[in-house]
Parts: C-alpha cells; sequence; structure tokens
C-alpha cells in the first residue's frame, strides 16, 4: 500500500540521552535499547472516515518517537497497519451505498493528506489488511496444526485462538477477567458467542458471510481475517518478533494489543512480541472521548479545509503529554495559533538567545517519555528571550536558524 512522501528532516548538532518510554506491560518508565535500527509497529486506521484529532495525536506522539530515534543516530523500521477489511467500514458502506473498496481507499487518501499535512514521518511498510490475507491464512493454518485453534462446530466456518493453551495471557494489560470481559464485549469481542471454549477466545477467521466479502482461507474455508491476527501477521513479516515498540491509543491495550501477542508469540514459540507497549491517551469533546460511534468528531481535514495552519494544530495537540486525556477546545487552539507566530517571529530575527541550552532541554523533555509540554515550554521560554533582546549577536548570530532546524527536527514543527 501506498505510503506518503516524507518532510525533510534536518540535522541537529549533539546528542541527547537514550529515550525512556512508559510501557503498559511494566507499568513504568523504561529505557528503550534499539539495535542500529529502531524497530516501531504501529496500529493504523479503520479507513471508514475522516482522520479525527483523536487519531491525529496518537500518530503524533509516535512521530516523536520516530524523530528522537532518529535524532540519536538510529535508522528507524516504522510500520503502519490498515484495517481495510472490517464490519465499521461495511456498514458505513452500507448506510451511504457505496462500495466498500471505494470508501476505503478515499478515506485512506484522505488520511496520507492529513499525515503529510501534519509532518508525520512516514512508515516504511504500510500495509493493508487486505494485502496481508495470504500470511494471515497461513498463520491461522499453523495455529490449527499445532492444536492452538479450533474451529466452531456451528457451520460458521469460525476459528478461534484457544487462550487457556497460551500461558502468561493477560501480562500485557495486566487486567483481571472481568476487566477482559468488559472491554471484550465493548470493543468488538464476542464473549458471550455459544461453542466458543472460552468466553475470551480471540477470533482468527471469520467464515464467509452472504452479503460479505471472503477470500481463500485456512483449511479452504472461505471467509475474512480477524482483527488481532491482521496486526500480528503483518508485524512479524515486517518487524520480526521482539521489536521495540508496539504503540497505539489506549483502547488498544485490551483487547488488541493482547491479543496480537499472544497470536505472535503462539507462532513463533517466544516471548515478548514487543519489548514495550506504548500507549497514547484519548482526546475528548465536551467532556466525552472523541469517537465515531458518539458522533462529536473533529477532523483534521475540516480544520485544514477551514484554513487552519496543520502546525498549529500538530502544536496544541503536542501541548498536552501523550499520556493524559485531555479536552479540545477553540482556546486550545487559539494559544497554539499565538504560540506558532511567537515562535515563527523569534527565529526570524538576525541573532537569537543561545541556542545550545535550548538543544539540551529539548532533548532531555523529550527523551523523558515524550514530555512534549516541557520542550514546548523551553522553546518559549527561548524565544521569549530573544524578542526580549537577551541576544549575544557576535555569538549567537545561527542561533534561530539552528533552533528552527531542531524545532523542525524534534518536534515536527516547520516555522
Amino acid at each position: 500500500m501506498l505510503s506518503w512522501p516524507a518532510p525533510l528532516l534536518p540535522s541537529v548538532p549533539g546528542r541527547g540521552p537514550a529515550l525512556r518510554l512508559h510501557d503498559t506491560a511494566r507499568g513504568e518508565v523504561v529505557p528503550t535499547a534499539p539495535d542500529t535500527t529502531a524497530r516501531m509497529y504501529v496500529c493504523g486506521i479503520t479507513p471508514y472516515d475522516a482522520t479525527h484529532l483523536g487519531h491525529a495525536a496518537t500518530y503524533l506522539a509516535f512521530d516523536l518517537v520516530n524523530r528522537v530515534w532518529r535524532d540519536l543516530g538510529h535508522a528507524v523500521h516504522y510500520v503502519q497497519n490498515v484495517t481495510d477489511v472490517d464490519d465499521p467500514l461495511f456498514e458505513r458502506a452500507d448506510r451511504d451505498g457505496e462500495d466498500w473498496i471505494v470508501l476505503g481507499m478515499r478515506e485512506t487518501a484522505l488520511f496520507r493528506e492529513d499525515m503529510t499535512a501534519l509532518r508525520v514521518l512516514p512508515p516504511e511498510d504500510y500495509v493493508g489488511a487486505v494485502e496481508a490475507i495470504p500470511q494471515i491464512v497461513a498463520h491461522v493454518e499453523d495455529l490449527q496444526t499445532a492444536g492452538l485453534a479450533y474451529t466452531l462446530e456451528d457451520g460458521t466456518g469460525d476459528v478461534y485462538h484457544d487462550v487457556s493453551q497460551a500461558p502468561g495471557f493477560g501480562s500485557e494489560s495486566g487486567y483481571d477477567e472481568e476487566t477482559m470481559l468488559r472491554l471484550s464485549a465493548e470493543r468488538g469481542g464476542d464473549p458471550d458467542r455459544p461453542g466458543k471454549r472460552n468466553r475470551l477466545d480471540p477470533l482468527l477467521w471469520r467464515g464467509a458471510r452472504e452479503g460479505e466479502p471472503s477470500w481463500p482461507g485456512p483449511q479452504g474455508v472461505a471467509g475474512r481475517p480477524g482483527w488481532h491476527v491482521e496486526c500480528a501477521s503483518i508485524a512479524l513479516g515486517t518487524v520480526g518478533m521482539g521489536f521495540d515498540v508496539q504503540a497505539g491509543g489506549s483502547d488498544l491495550v485490551f483487547p488488541h494489543h493482547e491479543f496480537s501477542a499472544v497470536h505472535a508469540e503462539a507462532l513463533t514459540g517466544t516471548k515478548p512480541f514487543a519489548q514495550a507497549y506504548v500507549h497514547a491517551a484519548m482526546i475528548g469533546l465536551d467532556g466525552e472521548k472523541m469517537s465515531k460511534s458518539r458522533g462529536n468528531l473533529v477532523f483534521v481535514s475540516r480544520l485544514r479545509g477551514d484554513g487552519v495552519d496543520p502546525m498549529a494544530i500538530r502544536l496544541a495537540l503536542l501541548s498536552g503529554h501523550y499520556r493524559t486525556d485531555r479536552a479540545w477546545t477553540g482556546d486550545l487552539l487559539t494559544a497554539a495559533q499565538d504560540r506558532l507566530a511567537t515562535w515563527r517571529e523569534a527565529v526570524e530575527r538576525e541573532s537569537g538567545a543561545p541556542a545550545a541550552p535550548l538543544l539540551t532541554t529539548l532533548r532531555e523533555r523529550l527523551t523523558d517519555d515524550l514530555d512534549s509540554p516541557g520542550a514546548i515550554a523551553a522553546v518559549d521560554a527561548w524565544a521569549a528571550a530573544t524578542l526580549a533582546g537577551d541576544t549575544a549577536p557576535e555569538l549567537e548570530e545561527q542561533a534561530p536558524a539552528v533552533v528552527r532546524d531542531a524545532v523542525d527536527a524534534l518536534l515536527g514543527i516547520a516555522l
């Protein structure tokens, strides 16, 4: 699948400390320790609607991870999927009388435009579920052959993973069974379906149904893949087992990331699926989580269409910490627009406040679990000092240009 174009990434002098991130599985901030190439898998969109600010906040958070690793000298193998075959896509297409393929292609194209405008570094592998089906089928067959998966006896052809044979199941989320059952029911699972061995067993393959697309499947049973095995298969085929960061929104902790890990670890016989599971918090509007089901979405494309500078959108979303649930408001955007104007005015000066202390602080804040509010505050202080005339022209003539490059490279904001 086609990704989007990469923005230029300036080189900034110096190096920062190792990146530390909050690992959901361990419940604490831990250092990342990539090899020469850092590996990250970020779960992507189901393309049945435009990119809303909750999506954007998630992808901006992990864009910071990508940028910090690159600043540390790592190459980055970044993978993102597109769940371009799933119930919400079919339901929206049916509602609007539209072909589900056309809908998915259009919304994926719009997502690419939004990511380009927000200057998100593109994934090296951008993989749709449909193009991964042959690999998914092979993996489901492997689990069946190993006796780790079973087919329901109701004639549907549906295949489930037997989690009773998954040592350590639940270790990624840390949730108890009651919580897992509740979240499974809320987030696309089917804990009350008759015939399952365990209420939490996840769907691997859905047998063909009338009116739904299907593909040749495991052991000749036509159908389509389950959600969690999609990401497990794509990750194994790209970044491989034991990659550095599995990332996504906090609503993916369970069931999606838990079950993706279960599938991959069963397929390979090794642990862990990922070295760290990192999750971004939710963006709210009017006191509620921003989501398609609630119909309270603010779309990136709509803001862009209204003439809002994408850099102001990016700055507004980064002004809160990625692990903190927060609200989108008009005041937040106004503050970001004012801040952006101030920064741009400061970097246009012929000389500025010393750049070296700012670079040190930027790196310290971002490598400390992506403290973007702290990084932004540091740029605010530099801009204020520069505009107040706190400069040393004979020493700091290049400071504004260095700061412009640093804000671009590390925060992704073009000044």
